[in-house]
C-alpha cells in the first residue's frame, strides 16, 4: 500500500477558512511516523461551543428523539440520526451565511445524536412497563434513560483514545463515514438541507394523509380482515384466506421506504423472508394442522377454525419469533465472547495508563480529565444506588447496582468495537442477558410469595435493565461522534462534556414520547375472546413486548409459557447460524407483523436499483448520496407527522383528527363522551386500497426519479 505524505492533506482549513478536504490518510493505517492531521488544525482554536451549536443541538435531541421512538417503536428499528441531522445543520449555517461553521455542525450533531442512541435504548425496556401495567412512573423512566446515558458516556470517555486514534485506519468506522463528507460539502454549499427538507415535506404529507387523516388505505393486503375493505387480490385473496389463512400485507408508510433504503437489499430481504416463514409458510401450517399437533405445541387447537390469520400469528406463531429473537441474542454474544475478553483487557489498560489530562498540548487530543470522570462516575452510582434503593430496598437496590455497573462496563467495550467494526450494535442479545441475570438474582432476594412482590420485582428488573441498555447504545453512539470529530479536528473534551446535555434533553423527550403512544394507542391490546394481552398491531413495540415476555416468565414460574414454540424458534436460529444467514435480523421479522417488513424490501430495492442506475461509480456515487437524503427525509418527515397524528389522536383533548378526518367517521361513546373512528368511509371502503397502491407506486418512482436527477450520465 502506498502512503501519502505525512498527515495526508489535511490541516488546511483552519478557523478562517481556505481549502477543506478530507486528509487522504484519514480511512487507512499510517505509516511508521505518520501523523494524522485532522481538517481543522489545533490552532488557533475555533468556534465550536456557541449559541448556535446548544440551541440547535438541543432542538435537534428534542424532535429527533419523538420522531425516533415513535418509529422505533413501530418498526422495531431506530434511524440513525447522525446523518439527518448534520445536513440540517448544514443548511442553517448556510441559510443564515456562516463560514467555516465545521467545528460548530459537528458540536449540533454530537449533541443531538444523542436522540437515537437514547430511543433505542428506552424502547427496548420502557414499553415493558406500560404492557404489564406496571405502574409506570415518568420521573422513573427519565431517571433510567439519563443515568443510563450518562453511565455510558463516562465508560467510553477513557477509552476514546484506544478506540479513535490508537486503531486509527484499523477499524472502519462504517457509521460514522458519511457524516464528515456531510460536514465538508456545507463548507461549500448545503445543497443536501433542500434535498433533505423537499423528501421530509413529500414523506410527512404523505403519510399524515393515509395515516391520520384516512385518506386512502395504506394498510394493502390480498385479504383485509381488519379494516374490512375491498382487497387487492378480490375473490383470489378471500379464497386463500378461507382455505389457508394465508395474507400478505404491505404498509405503505414512507418511513418505512426509507428504513428499507438505508438497511439495503440483503438485510431488508432478510428481514422480510423471516415474515414470510410465519405468515405465508407456518400460519397456514398451523391453521391446517394444529388440531392434530401435541398440546404442548399448539395449547387449545379448538379455537384453530374460528381464528383469523393475525390471532393465529400473535397466539402461537409469534411466540415462535420470540424463541428466534433470544436464541439469536445468546448466539451473539457467544459468536463475541472473544472479542469481549480482548475488549475488557483493553479497557483495562486503557484506564490504567490515565491519558486524557486537561492539560495536554494537542487540543484535538484533549479528553476530560481523568479526575472529573472518576467524579462523575461516583456521582452517577450513588444517584443509581439511591435510584434503586427505594425502587427495591437496599439489598436488592445494591445487588441489582453491582450488576448494572459490572455489565455496563463489561458490555461498554464490546458495544464500541461492534460500531467501529460493523457498524452495529448488538445491544439487544446483552439486553437479553442482562434482564435474566437481574431476574434470577431478584428472585433469590426479594421474596415473589404473592402477585404484588412479583409486579414491584418486574418492574425494578426492568428499569435496572433500562439503564444498562441505554448505557451501551449511548457507548455505540457516543464513540461514532468521536470518531467524527477526531476526522473534523474538534475538541474531545468539549463533545464530551455538552453530550451529557444532549442526553438530558433527549431523556425527557424519550419518556414524553412513550408516554404520549401509550396514551394515544397503547402497545397492547385485550383479545375480547381470551382476554390475553398482544401487541398492537399499530404500535408492536416489539422489543419491549418481548422484554414483557421474557422477564414475566422468568419471575413467575406457575405461568404456562409454550416452550416448546419457542424451541422452534431457537432451532431455527440455530440452523441460519449455521448456514450463514444472519439469525437476529430474520429473527426479528419472525416476529414482526408482516406488513411492516414488507416495504423494507421495497426500499432495499429502490437503493439496489440506485446503485445500478449507471456504469460510472461517480454518477452511481452522486444518485445514492441523494436517495440517502431523499431516505432520511422520508424517516423524519413520516415519523414526526407521525407524532403530530398520535396528538391529535388523544382521547385528552378531544380527538381534535375528528374535524379533518378524510376517510374516518368519528362517533361519541354516550357514556364516556370519548371520541373513536367509528369505521371508513364507504368510498375508501370500496377504492381506498386500489388508490393506496397507485400511489405509493408513484411515490417509488418519484425517489428514483429524483435520485437519479443528482447527476446525469
Amino acid at each position: 500500500m502506498s502512503h501519502a505524505h505525512p498527515g495526508g492533506s489535511g490541516g488546511g482549513q483552519g478557523a478562517g477558512g481556505g481549502g477543506v478536504a478530507i486528509p487522504a490518510n484519514a480511512h487507512r493505517e499510517l505509516a511508521e511516523g505518520e501523523t494524522y492531521r485532522p481538517i481543522v488544525p489545533d490552532a488557533p482554536p475555533p468556534a465550536e461551543i456557541t449559541a448556535r451549536s446548544l440551541t440547535m443541538g438541543l432542538i435537534m435531541a428534542a424532535v429527533f428523539s419523538f420522531s425516533a421512538a415513535y418509529l422505533g417503536l413501530k418498526v422495531g428499528q431506530v434511524f440513525e440520526a447522525a446523518i439527518p441531522i448534520a445536513i440540517l445543520a448544514v443548511g442553517v449555517g448556510v441559510a443564515f451565511k456562516r463560514k467555516s461553521a465545521i467545528t460548530e455542525n459537528v458540536m449540533v450533531q454530537s449533541i443531538g445524536a444523542a436522540s437515537g442512541v437514547v430511543v433505542a435504548g428506552g424502547i427496548f425496556t420502557i414499553p415493558a412497563l406500560y404492557i404489564l401495567d406496571l405502574g409506570v412512573n415518568l420521573l422513573d423512566t427519565f431517571l433510567a434513560a439519563f443515568l443510563g446515558g450518562c453511565l455510558g458516556i463516562l465508560f467510553m470517555i477513557p477509552l476514546r483514545r484506544y478506540f479513535v486514534a490508537e486503531q486509527h485506519g484499523k477499524l472502519p468506522f462504517p457509521e460514522a463515514t458519511a457524516t464528515p463528507e456531510i460536514l465538508v460539502a456545507g463548507e461549500t454549499g448545503g445543497k443536501q438541507a433542500g434535498v433533505l427538507g423537499i423528501s421530509m415535506l413529500v414523506g410527512g404529507v404523505y403519510d399524515f394523509l393515509a395515516d391520520a387523516l384516512k385518506g386512502w388505505n395504506l394498510h394493502l393486503a390480498t385479504h383485509d380482515s381488519l379494516d374490512r375493505t375491498v382487497s387487492l387480490l378480490g375473490g383470489a385473496g378471500e379464497y386463500l384466506y378461507e382455505k389457508l389463512r394465508l395474507v400478505v400485507r404491505l404498509d405503505s408508510l414512507t418511513a418505512f421506504i426509507g428504513l428499507g433504503y438505508i438497511v439495503g437489499l440483503r438485510y431488508s430481504t432478510i428481514i422480510a423472508l423471516g415474515s414470510v416463514l410465519s405468515f405465508v409458510v407456518l400460519v397456514p401450517v398451523v391453521f391446517l394442522f394444529g388440531a392434530s399437533m401435541p398440546e404442548a405445541l399448539i395449547p387449545d387447537p379448538g379455537r384453530l377454525a374460528t381464528m383469523n390469520e393475525w390471532q393465529i400469528f400473535k397466539t402461537f406463531v409469534q411466540k415462535v419469533g420470540i424463541g428466534a429473537i433470544a436464541a439469536a441474542g445468546i448466539i451473539g454474544i457467544i459468536r463475541m465472547s472473544p472479542v469481549i475478553l480482548n475488549a475488557f483487557k483493553l479497557g483495562a489498560e486503557q484506564i490504567r495508563r490515565r491519558h486524557g489530562g486537561e492539560g495536554e498540548a494537542r487540543r484535538t487530543q484533549t479528553d476530560m480529565a481523568m479526575k472529573t470522570v472518576l467524579i462523575g462516575l461516583a456521582l452517577v452510582v450513588i444517584g443509581l444506588a439511591v435510584f434503586f434503593s427505594a425502587k427495591a430496598g437496599p439489598a436488592a437496590g445494591l445487588a441489582g447496582l453491582a450488576i448494572v455497573a459490572v455489565l455496563a462496563f463489561l458490555f461498554t467495550t464490546v458495544a464500541g468495537y461492534a460500531t467501529a467494526v460493523v457498524g452495529t450494535n448488538p445491544v439487544s442479545g446483552m439486553t437479553l442477558i442482562t434482564l435474566l441475570v437481574l431476574s434470577l438474582v431478584m428472585a433469590v432476594i426479594v421474596p415473589l410469595e404473592d402477585a404484588t412482590q412479583r409486579r414491584d420485582a418486574m418492574a425494578t428488573a426492568l428499569i435496572m435493565g433500562c439503564v444498562v441498555c441505554t448505557a451501551l447504545s449511548m457507548a455505540g453512539g457516543f464513540v461514532t461522534d468521536l470518531k467524527i470529530g477526531y476526522w473534523v479536528g474538534s475538541t474531545p473534551r468539549n463533545q464530551q462534556r455538552f453530550k451529557f446535555l444532549g442526553t438530558l434533553v433527549a431523556a425527557v423527550s424519550v419518556a414524553g414520547a412513550i408516554l404520549l403512544i401509550q396514551m394515544a394507542y397503547g402497545f397492547a391490546i385485550k383479545d375480547p375472546a381470551t382476554g390475553a394481552m398482544s401487541p398492537n398491531p399499530a404500535v408492536p413495540a416489539p422489543q419491549g413486548n418481548l422484554m414483557a415476555t421474557i422477564i414475566q416468565s422468568a419471575m413467575d414460574p406457575t405461568q404456562a409459557q409454550p416452550w416448546a414454540l419457542y424451541g422452534v424458534g431457537a432451532i431455527v436460529a440455530i440452523i441460519l447460524a449455521l448456514i450463514k444467514v444472519p439469525p437476529l435480523p430474520f429473527a426479528l421479522g419472525m416476529y414482526l407483523p408482516i406488513q411492516l417488513n414488507v416495504p423494507l424490501v421495497i426500499g432495499g430495492l429502490l437503493a439496489w436499483l440506485i446503485g445500478r442506475s449507471s456504469k460510472d461509480p461517480k454518477v452511481v456515487d452522486e444518485r445514492g448520496k441523494r436517495g440517502t437524503l431523499i431516505a432520511s427525509g422520508f424517516i423524519a418527515g413520516g415519523a414526526l407527522m407521525g407524532m403530530i397524528g398520535a396528538i391529535l389522536n388523544l382521547d385528552g383533548i378531544g380527538k381534535p383528527i375528528r374535524f379533518v378526518s378524510i376517510g374516518g367517521v368519528f362517533v361519541q361513546d354516550p357514556k364516556t363522551g370519548a371520541w373513536a373512528a367509528d369505521h371508513l368511509a364507504d368510498w375508501v371502503v370500496q377504492y381506498g386500497q386500489f388508490i393506496g397502491l397507485a400511489l405509493f407506486v408513484g411515490l417509488c418512482v418519484w425517489m428514483y426519479r429524483y435520485s437519479k436527477a443528482a447527476a446525469r450520465d
